[in-house]
């Protein structure tokens, strides 16, 4: 989701900061569904709640429990997605079981539309959301970045990675498109109450008469890539980690190409409400813990975003 310094959110911010090249281990499918159909996965096995360094940091309710329920949209190849076997993979829950080691816990994602995510946090669907969702002021006030309208409290995020945006196009025919203005006159396919999808909107009212970016928004990012590789729309946009991988995968790497440069580079956060202070501090605890001893680290290496990497955990870092 990019083009020279501008951004999932308000007048343009994402779902990712320059990172590196995403390195894929194996053929690794880019499936799932957005649905809300409560499939799960628990994010892999925990260390025992009696063992655990920091289980004592949890709220009882979720100590009593065991699990930390998840929402996430699992169709975000390589931040979350399902592998061959239906696997819920990527960043995100390897982070999550990296967490859950030192919590006592097992963080069991479910998938959900990105779009109904905070509203499945708020009616208590959900524990946490972790989806590669950029921490915004809007959402942190809860204000409908689109109407400038309040429509819930908001939640907290504890920030865990740094990403950007970016353009891709089919290869070869990239348009004349290098930044965001070039989209104007032009059909651009995103999904649906992203960054990408605020940016483009924020883009378009900018564009001269007559002339403006046609949107078509999608549940999941694979409809909109699934759009622009049979042809019916000029470029598509999403956080840079996903279009690189989507670029480096999809038909052998022969589908996409990346365009101009990536923008709007911002943090990602775990979404937790607003009266939920433990559960959110006790999340930021283990992610210092992760960083410290290395773990975190090793999931960046895997899936080659080390670029995006975090130093130390913050909460409500997003602008």
């Amino acid at each position: 989701m990019t083009a020279s310094t501008t951004r999932r959110t308000t007048a343009a911010r994402s779902r990712i900061a320059a990172v590196g090249t995403i390195a894929v281990a194996g053929a690794l499918l880019l499936t799932g569904c957005g649905d809300q159909t409560g499939s799960k996965d628990a994010g892999g096995d925990s260390t025992s709640k009696s063992t655990a360094p920091l289980a004592d940091k949890l709220p009882q309710a979720i100590r009593d429990k065991g699990v930390i329920k998840v929402g996430s949209d699992i169709a975000y190849a390589p931040v979350e997605f399902k592998d061959e076997s239906g696997k819920t993979v990527g960043i995100d829950p390897d982070l999550a079981d990296a967490m859950g080691k030192q919590l006592g816990v097992k963080f069991e994602f479910e998938n959900g539309t990105f779009d109904t995510l905070l509203g499945g946090l708020r009616s208590d669907r959900y524990d946490i959301a972790m989806s590669a969702m950029t921490d915004t002021k809007d959402r942190q006030e809860g204000v409908d970045s689109a109407t400038g309208k309040k429509v819930g409290e908001g939640v907290d995020f504890v920030d865990y990675f740094t990403a950007g945006v970016s353009i891709y196009t089919n290869k070869g025919d990239d348009q004349g498109i290098k930044t965001w203005a070039d989209l104007c006159g032009k059909k651009l396919v995103v999904q649906r109450g992203t960054v990408s999808h605020d940016l483009a909107k924020a883009e378009a009212k900018k564009c001269p008469t007559g002339k403006t970016i046609a949107i078509e928004a999608f549940d999941n990012d694979q409809q909109a890539q699934t759009r622009l590789r049979a042809g019916g729309a000029d470029a598509g946009s999403s956080d840079f980690p996903v279009a690189a991988y989507a670029v480096k995968t999809s038909g052998g790497g022969n589908d996409f190409q990346i365009v101009g440069e990536q923008v709007e580079a911002a943090p990602y956060g775990i979404a937790v409400a607003k009266d939920d202070t433990q559960l959110r501090d006790a999340l930021q605890t283990a992610l210092d813990a992760i960083i410290e001893n290395g773990e975190y680290q090793k999931v960046m290496d895997k899936w080659g975003v080390a670029e995006g990497a975090i130093d130390k955990a913050v909460v409500n870092g997003g602008k």
